[in-house]
């Protein structure tokens, strides 16, 4: 019985990643597979690329994030966090970088790439995760003044609006609603009091108002939005398709592959909206099953973060809050706008939807996140373990006077 005490205390506490998390996320990466195999034939075919183009870029996307993931999932995250500062003058880097010449990309009216010869590169997916990262450390390192002061709470959304307002230059303003959903969020569970938020949130209400009204594109949006059956060849088209295609879906699908919305009627049929053809083609089933996935991942990361800050392990509790939250909060967006429910915003279904930096971006965010959760596992363990060793101590106390009994009266 010692002798395994001592081996249990030389091994010390156990990390380990959390199984039902990564089984939703390996699940929606499979669904996206084959979603987007199903769904991008048709537009490959009509560019005349090849059926399996969009399948094959994929795959590589898919592969080079998993072994971004892997990297992260290696890394201790108090390397992120020693490094969190040089990480934000990185994202302020790439959001200025697209407005260069010869390195930005202007596509569909908008500069929102990196021309990096051999692909492009969408920065804004990386700067959400170096985000969650910042606002991580800074709540680590000014807890008793996010809680406290009101001023705790300037830093970071100063740093969330010097983004939002790069973002909105290029223009994206669905990321740039992700971004300061996502800092608000951090810092309400960073411990920050709700009238604190309000106080401070009140003046970019008007500012996102005139944003959102200001250009006329994003002005069709949402007329379009608000009735999209009234113009439904011109603004309201990507909307009623997607209409049609969710309630052509019933209960069951119409059966996998078998879409007819995604032959060139639905415009991004493998991107934005790849939601819907998972309605027509799975039905409701497909979608409670995908939500499910969903809500699996942002509720385990949710309730371990929770841990982690209760354990101490507040920079891994954090990070954990902040990716599930980037990842629920755009998995939302992204339903609502191929539902109608919200105005159309070009954000893609994580780990679902065809797109190079998406994809890779994300998976790296899970892999951090999934890290985050090996850590705060790791921190369980060693309170449980804490817990055990008084009782297990007393044992061997007792098998050792047992022992000392019966050579006495040998």
């Amino acid at each position: 019985m010692f002798d395994a005490t001592q081996a249990r205390r030389r091994q010390g506490p156990q990390g380990r990643f959390d199984l039902p998390l990564l089984v939703a996320l390996v699940g929606l990466a499979c669904v996206g597979l084959v979603m987007i195999t199903s769904s991008s034939i048709a537009v490959a075919d009509s560019q005349h690329l090849g059926a399996f183009y969009f399948l094959k870029k994929h795959l590589m996307f898919l592969g080079l994030g998993m072994v971004l993931a892997g990297v992260a999932m290696r890394t201790e995250l108090k390397v992120l966090e020693k490094n969190s500062f040089l990480l934000l003058l990185l994202a302020f880097i790439l959001l200025l970088a697209v407005f260069l010449p010869f390195l930005g990309m202007r596509l569909n009216g908008a500069r929102r790439w990196l021309n990096l010869i051999v692909t492009s590169f969408q920065p804004v997916e990386a700067v959400k995760l170096i985000l969650v990262v910042y606002i991580a450390s800074y709540l680590v390192r000014h807890r008793e003044g996010v809680e406290t002061r009101f001023l705790g709470l300037l830093k970071p959304i100063m740093v969330a609006g010097l983004m939002v307002v790069l973002l909105l230059l290029q223009p994206d303003f669905g990321s740039a609603m992700l971004v300061i959903s996502v800092t608000i969020a951090m810092v309400w569970l960073g411990g920050a009091r709700p009238i604190f938020l309000f106080g401070m949130g009140l003046p970019l209400m008007p500012l996102l108002a005139i944003a959102a009204t200001s250009e006329s594109y994003r002005m069709k949006r949402l007329t379009s939005f608000m009735d999209p059956w009234k113009d439904p060849f011109n603004d309201g088209f990507q909307l009623t398709q997607s209409l049609m295609a969710i309630g052509r879906g019933e209960w069951t699908g119409v059966g996998l592959g078998s879409s007819v919305l995604k032959l060139s009627y639905l415009p991004e049929a493998h991107t934005d909206f790849i939601f819907a053809v998972i309605s027509e083609e799975l039905g409701l089933a497909g979608i409670l099953g995908v939500m499910s996935l969903f809500a699996l991942t942002v509720g385990r990361g949710l309730y371990l973060g929770l841990k982690g800050v209760e354990l101490g392990q507040r920079f891994a509790g954090y990070v954990a809050f902040g990716v599930s939250l980037m990842i629920g909060l755009q998995t939302m967006v992204s339903i609502g706008v191929n539902l109608g429910a919200l105005p159309t915003k070009g954000l893609t279904l994580p780990l679902i939807s065809y797109g190079g930096s998406s994809m890779v971006l994300t998976c790296a965010m899970a892999g951090v996140l999934l890290r985050a959760t090996y850590e705060i596992n790791r921190a369980i363990d060693a309170r449980q373990m804490a817990t055990r060793m008084p009782a297990l101590a007393v044992a061997d106390a007792n098998a050792a006077a047992a022992t000392a009994r019966e050579a006495v009266s040998a």
